[in-house]
């Protein structure tokens, strides 16, 4: 069964939407880069095992990510999925975990990567907004796409509106993307790019794929 470590800052709601999922995987552990994170507690009452790495003390990025890698692969990982972890990671870290570390990204990638998305979205004027499940690779939010979910963007939308009509799709589309990892049914392809196995016709504009 695969072993997936999530990694988080906060909260972690996308962590809390994968660990209640029902997903043929193992959970392994939480790891948080803050101690104070209460998404610590949520998968403490799951039965989740945790960790904290805090990245104060650490002389540099690259000495935090080789602690980090090591408590990781403590836990015999073959997935890794960031959900809410709030570091930048080193081309090292990211290297090492090439094509088993995933992420979620609050925008239809590859527009608006970073930060404040939904403000960005809303001053471009965009009528569809969104979230993509991507792997992690070193240039910035531009890892092979495996699945994007899109809502509408409405009249009198804030960023904090918008938000939460594109978290609730977050929840949707990150454990299915963990659920078609685990079941063998990504494949990326000599350019890059991801292929769905087995994947059904695509009848449902607003999730693609569809699976």
């Amino acid at each position: 069964m695969t072993k997936v470590v999530v990694l988080i800052s906060g909260r972690g709601s996308n962590m809390e939407a994968l660990l209640t999922a029902g997903l043929p995987v193992e959970f392994a552990a939480v790891i948080s880069n803050k101690a104070e994170a209460k998404g610590l507690q949520i998968a403490r009452e799951l039965g989740i095992h945790t960790a904290v790495v805090e990245h104060k003390g650490y002389p540099s990025r690259e000495a935090y990510d080789a602690k980090l890698a090591e408590v990781i692969d403590s836990h015999g990982a073959d997935l890794v999925c960031l959900a809410g972890f709030m570091r930048i990671l080193s081309e090292g870290f990211v290297q090492r975990y090439a094509g088993r570390m995933i992420n979620v990204h609050p925008s239809l990638l590859p527009a608006f990567t970073g930060l404040d998305t939904h403000a960005r979205a809303l001053a471009a004027g965009v009528k569809l907004h969104g979230c993509t499940v991507h792997f992690v690779t070193p240039q910035l939010d531009a890892g092979p796409i495996i699945v994007q979910a899109a809502v509408p963007v409405l009249d009198g939308d804030s960023a904090d509106s918008l938000g939460a009509r594109v978290l609730d799709q977050e929840h949707r589309i990150y454990p299915l993307a963990v659920r078609w990892i685990a079941e063998g049914r990504i494949a990326l392809t000599a350019d890059g790019r991801t292929h769905l196995q087995g994947g059904s016709p695509q009848a449902a504009a607003l999730i693609s794929p569809q699976g």
